[in-house]
Order: C-alpha cells, then sequence, then structure tokens
C-alpha cells in the first residue's frame, strides 16, 4: 500500500483544515517545498498536495508553487483542489504532475470526467468527498443527494482506475478513517481506492493495507507527530 503524505496548500503555505472548514486552519510550515522534501527524505513513494484556495474559489491559484514542488522532487505528485476546466487540467499535466484529481466536476459534468480520461486515463483521479454517506462538493461546502457508491460505480463503468474516498466527518479528527465505508467500496469496485481522513495512528494505516486498499493518504496525524513515516514505511507496514 501506498502511503501519501499530504501537503495542502493555502495563500502559498501549508496548512491543515479541520473537517474542510476554511476559517479552521492551522498553519504547519510557511515553505511547502522544503515540507516536500522532507517526506520524500523520509522514503515516501508519492505526494498528496491540495489547492485549497483552487477548491473554494474555482481557480488555481498556486500553480507556480506547485511547479517548484514538482521539480524539486524525484517521487510523482497527485493534486487536486479547483481543477475544473480542460485547460486548468492541462496547466497541471504540462507542469508534470503525475495524477490529477478531480471532486465538484465529477458530480456536476459527468461529460468533463469523459474528456480527461479520453486525454490522460490513468493520470485521472476522482475525490469523492462525503459525509453520512452523500456526495460534498464546492470545498465540501455543499451535499448532494448523491450516495458515494452510486457515484463511484458509475465512474468506474466510465473507465476511471483510481478512486479518493475522504469522509469529511473524519478528516483532520485524528479519530481513524471510515473503515466500513472503506469496506464497502473496495469490496463493490475494482478500481484503486486511496482512503483520506482522520487517519490518526500506525494502526489505522497497518489496518488498511490488510484490507487490501491500493493507498492512504495521511496530513495532521504526520505533522502532529502521531506517526513516525519513516519508521511507518521502513518497519511496521513491510512487516505486516
Amino acid at each position: 500500500m501506498i502511503v501519501f503524505p499530504a501537503i495542502d496548500l493555502k495563500n502559498g503555505k501549508c496548512v491543515r483544515l479541520m473537517q474542510g472548514q476554511k476559517d479552521a486552519e492551522t498553519i504547519y510550515f510557511d515553505n511547502p517545498v522544503d515540507v516536500a522534501l522532507k517526506w520524500q527524505s523520509k522514503g515516501a513513494q508519492y505526494l498528496h498536495l491540495v489547492d485549497l484556495d483552487g477548491a473554494f474559489d474555482g481557480q488555481p491559484k498556486n500553480l507556480e508553487l506547485v511547479k517548484d514542488i514538482v521539480a524539486a522532487l524525484d517521487i510523482p505528485v497527485e493534486l487536486g483542489g479547483g481543477i475544473r476546466t480542460l485547460e486548468i487540467a492541462k496547466d497541471y499535466i504540462d507542469s508534470g504532475v503525475a495524477r490529477i484529481i478531480i471532486g465538484t466536476q465529477a458530480v456536476k459534468d459527468f461529460e468533463f470526467i469523459v474528456k480527461l480520461l479520453d486525454l490522460y486515463d490513468e493520470k485521472v483521479c476522482v475525490s469523492i468527498d462525503a459525509k453520512n454517506g452523500l456526495v460534498c462538493t464546492e470545498g465540501w461546502v455543499e451535499s448532494s443527494n448523491l450516495e458515494a457508491l452510486e457515484l463511484a460505480s458509475n465512474l468506474e463503468k466510465l473507465g476511471l482506475s483510481t478512486l479518493v474516498y475522504t469522509d469529511i466527518s473524519k478528516d483532520g479528527m485524528m479519530t481513524g478513517p471510515n473503515f466500513e465505508m472503506l469496506k464497502v467500496l473496495n469490496d463493490n469496485l475494482k478500481i484503486d481506492i486511496i482512503a483520506s481522513g482522520g487517519i490518526s495512528k500506525s494502526a489505522d494505516l497497518i489496518r488498511l493495507q490488510e484490507m487490501g486498499l491500493y493507498g492512504a493518504i495521511t496530513g495532521k496525524a504526520l505533522y502532529e507527530g502521531a506517526i513516525d513515516l519513516e519508521k511507518l514505511l521502513k518497519e511496521e507496514l513491510k512487516s505486516c
């Protein structure tokens, strides 16, 4: 299983939000490039970036910073947040981002996903952000009546190969991910599932690996020191 250290970008800094609330942020580092290099040095195989400004405003606000991060690293980077047009998607792919993550537009415009998959295939990932089993959009501030599994199944039929599932009620709360929903998705879909939200300790990641998940994103637990990434990758995950 791939462990994706998360770097959330807001106003050019590395931050974390609690349950996706725009004003509930903690600034961890002023220089996200240094943070990216730190996680790479600890053994990360892949990095997860989120443009929070883009997620809330619908426009990329940290493109140059993303380019700097990609250029500084030897490992691949995936990125989500505000990718709502083909032009924005192309800008990120051209900048060297290995995989783009689509959230809001996957709910609002299936034709957009079809076009992206046609253009970029496995470089396209969809993030299903849900609360109480229902999909949320617009930086998690708007709810829909669409169930997460239904949306995921429809996306699989379109040819999607990778899916991120985030339980908003768990995100940033350090209470553990929604194992039940992740199991439902993993049991019912053939695509790669990446868990996100609530991962608080190494045991959470070990359990996700035992469930057969492709990957897991962790942010706050790394920044708060609850998970030692280097130890996790060299000893704990390797041994199970």
